[in-house]
C-alpha cells in the first residue's frame, strides 16, 4: 500500500469527474481521478445521446472516452476499480483510503454520480437480474419478442421504453400521474410508437414470479383498483439517489441526501467542492454535469492559490 499526495482529488469518473480533471490539470495542480468502478460513469452505459452540443448522435461509451482521452492529454492520474475503506473530508490535508492506498489532498471535488432509485416494493430486489433491471442498454437484448414494463414518466423512462422496443413486442410505460414529465418530442416519440402502451395514474405495488418475472401488481392510484399485469421484466426509472457512500454527514446534504453547494460547487467544509448528478442540482444531464465539473475545478484551483498565498505570509 502506498501514500499518494495531490493537490487536488476528485471522487468520481463520469462526466462531471472528467470535465473537473481536464480544468484542474490545466491549472497546473496535480489532480487524480479515484473511481469505483471503470471510468465513464452512467453515460458508459447509454446507446446513444442526441442533446450533447456538437454531436448530433454519439453513442455515450463513445463520448466518455473522448472525456477519457482528453483527461489523459492533460496528465490527469487515474485510479479506477478502487475499495474505498474510508473519507475524511473534515482533516487537513483530506484522506481517502482504499484497500490499494493512502490518497491525501489539498482540496477534493465530490462527483460520485447519482443511482436509480428503487422502487422499494415486494419482489424488486429479489428479481434483480432474474426479470429486474435498471439498464435496458445494458439487458434489452434478453427481452427479445418478449413483454417488458417501464415505471416511470420522465426521459430516462421514456427513452429507455422507446430502445426496449428494439427487443420486445410489447412495452408498457407505468406512471403514476396522468401526464408525462419528458420532453415533449421525447414523448411525441413515444406516443407514435405502436409497441408502446401507457398505463395512466398508477404504480407498481409488487413484482411477481418463480424463477423469473412474470406479473407486475398495478394499482391505480385515483380508484385503488388492483390489476395484474403480465411481463417478463420491469424497468424502474423513478429518479435517483446520491451515491455518497462514505461522504454522508461530512457535509451539509438536502432531504433526500444530495449535497448542497453554493454557486461555485463549494460544499459547507472548505476546501471541498460537489460536481454533477450528486448535489442538488435541477437539471441531471451530461452537459450540466460538465459545467459543474468546470466550475468546481477552478474554483478548487483558486482556494489552492488562497492556500498558498496564506502560507506565504505565514512564513
Amino acid at each position: 500500500m502506498g501514500i499518494y499526495e495531490f493537490d487536488i482529488i476528485i471522487l468520481g469518473g463520469g462526466p462531471a469527474g472528467l470535465s473537473a480533471g481536464i480544468y484542474a490539470a490545466r491549472s497546473s495542480a496535480s489532480t487524480a481521478i479515484i473511481d469505483i468502478s471503470m471510468l465513464g460513469g452512467q453515460p458508459s452505459n447509454y446507446l446513444e445521446l442526441e442533446n450533447y452540443p456538437g454531436f448530433p448522435i454519439i453513442g455515450g461509451y463513445d463520448l466518455m472516452e473522448k472525456f477519457e482521452e482528453h483527461a489523459d492529454k492533460f496528465g490527469v492520474q487515474k485510479f479506477p476499480m478502487q475499495e474505498i475503506k474510508n473519507i475524511d473530508l473534515v482533516s487537513n490535508p483530506k484522506v481517502i483510503e482504499t484497500l490499494e492506498g493512502t490518497f491525501k489532498a489539498k482540496t477534493v471535488i465530490i462527483a460520485c454520480g447519482a443511482q436509480a432509485k428503487k422502487l422499494g416494493v415486494k419482489g424488486e430486489l429479489e428479481f434483480v437480474g432474474r426479470g429486474v433491471s435498471y439498464c435496458a442498454v445494458c439487458d434489452g437484448a434478453f427481452y427479445k419478442e418478449k413483454t417488458v414494463t417501464v415505471v416511470g414518466g420522465g426521459n430516462a423512462a421514456v427513452e429507455e421504453a422507446m430502445y426496449l422496443t428494439k427487443f420486445a413486442d410489447k412495452v408498457y410505460i407505468v406512471h403514476r400521474r396522468d401526464a408525462l414529465r419528458a420532453d415533449k418530442i421525447v414523448q411525441e416519440r413515444a406516443f407514435n410508437n405502436p409497441k408502446i402502451e401507457f398505463i395512466w395514474d398508477s404504480k407498481v405495488n409488487e413484482i411477481k414470479g418463480e424463477n423469473v418475472v412474470t406479473t407486475a401488481v398495478i394499482e391505480n392510484v385515483k380508484t385503488g383498483e388492483i390489476t395484474e399485469l403480465k411481463t417478463d421484466g420491469v424497468f424502474p426509472y423513478i429518479g435517483f439517489t446520491p451515491n455518497v457512500e462514505g461522504i454522508s454527514g461530512q457535509v451539509q446534504q438536502d432531504a433526500n441526501g444530495f449535497i448542497i453547494t453554493d454557486g461555485t460547487m463549494q460544499t459547507s467544509v472548505e476546501g471541498v467542492f460537489a460536481a454533477g448528478d450528486v448535489r442538488n442540482t435541477p437539471l441531471r444531464q451530461v452537459i450540466t454535469a460538465t459545467s459543474d465539473g468546470a466550475i468546481s475545478a477552478v474554483y478548487a484551483s483558486k482556494y489552492l492559490e488562497e492556500l498558498e498565498a496564506k502560507e506565504k505570509l505565514s512564513v
